[in-house]
Parts: structure tokens; sequence; C-alpha cells
């Protein structure tokens, strides 16, 4: 099966809150191997910087949307820690700061994700 075809599967099976555990989980992978690398590859570490930045980005913006079901303080919530990252990730590049805080925030995110509310533990 190609990785196309399997995306297009998954994509129809998962709820939203497993599409949300995977879009965290590459996040966090590229956050791994990218404080791996040697300062100097600044372009590799840059672009995990980037697609992190761009997941909290998004979920900013979602938790600003009208219609959002989320508790208000939740959002509040996601929102400023959207903005946390977003400094964070340029103290990284700019100042060589831990990608540690980001890579524990975003596995908080995940575990938050897998907890489910469904006593027999089927996902929610």
């Amino acid at each position: 099966m190609s990785v196309q075809a399997y995306q297009t599967a998954a994509a129809k099976t998962e709820t939203p809150r497993q599409t949300e555990y995977r879009a965290f989980a590459v996040a966090t992978r590229g956050l791994i191997d990218a404080a791996a690398l040697p300062a100097i590859e600044v372009g590799r570490r840059g672009e995990a910087l980037a697609k992190n930045r761009r997941l909290w980005l998004l979920l900013a913006a979602d938790c600003g949307a009208e219609g959002n079901q989320l508790p208000k303080p939740v959002r509040a919530q996601i929102i400023s820690l959207s903005i946390f990252v977003d400094r964070h990730s340029t103290k990284v590049i700019r100042e060589g700061a831990s990608f540690d805080i980001l890579i524990d925030i975003n596995r908080t995110m995940m575990q938050g994700l897998a907890q489910s509310a469904d006593p027999s533990g089927a996902p929610v």
C-alpha cells in the first residue's frame, strides 16, 4: 500500500482527537531529532521548530474561532501556550535555549489527547 493510500485511509478513520495526537507526535519527533543535532545544523533545527510553531499557531487560531466548543479557560490556556512556544522557539534559534520544554509541552498535550473519558478505554 502506498504512503498516500495509507494516509487517506487513516484520515477517513481517525477521530479529530486522534488526528491531533498524530500531529503532535510528528512535531514532537521532529523536535527530538532536531535537539540531537549539533547547533551548526541551524536549517534542520529551524525546520522542526517551524513545523511545531505552525501546529501551535493552528491550535491558537482554532481556539480563537467562533464556534469552538472548548471551555473558554482551556482555549485561553492553549492560546497562551502557543505564544510561549513561539517565543521559546525564537530563543532556541537565537540563544541556543533547550528544546526540552517544547518537547515536554507537546508530550503533555499528547497525554491529554490520549486520555479517554470512556471508562472502557475506547478513544473518544
